[in-house]
């Protein structure tokens, strides 16, 4: 295996990663902004009302895309199974 195959494959890896985890990171963002406002605005300083919101959003989301995160992750384990003669020996 040489150098810049590895490379190749670590960048796959990456980007599959940060594609596949986007979605749920970015609701998570966007509720965790959305209750910081309103925690400001309202001047309510309960720690549980930041992080509920944010678990259910996160869960809806992965209930949402979850078939389409599943088929990246397995698009991309079978591209590496597939490719398996190129990486040994």
């Amino acid at each position: 295996m040489t150098q810049e195959l590895l490379m190749q494959i670590a960048q796959g890896s990456v980007y599959t990663i940060l594609l596949v985890t986007a979605p749920a990171l970015g609701a998570g963002l966007l509720v965790g902004l959305l209750v910081s406002v309103f925690q400001a605005t309202t001047q309510i300083q309960e720690q549980t009302l930041a992080f509920i919101p944010k678990i259910v959003a996160v869960l809806v989301t992965l209930l949402v895309v979850g078939p389409w995160m599943m088929r990246v992750v397995v698009e991309f384990a079978m591209n590496i199974f597939g490719n398996l003669h190129r990486f040994v020996g």
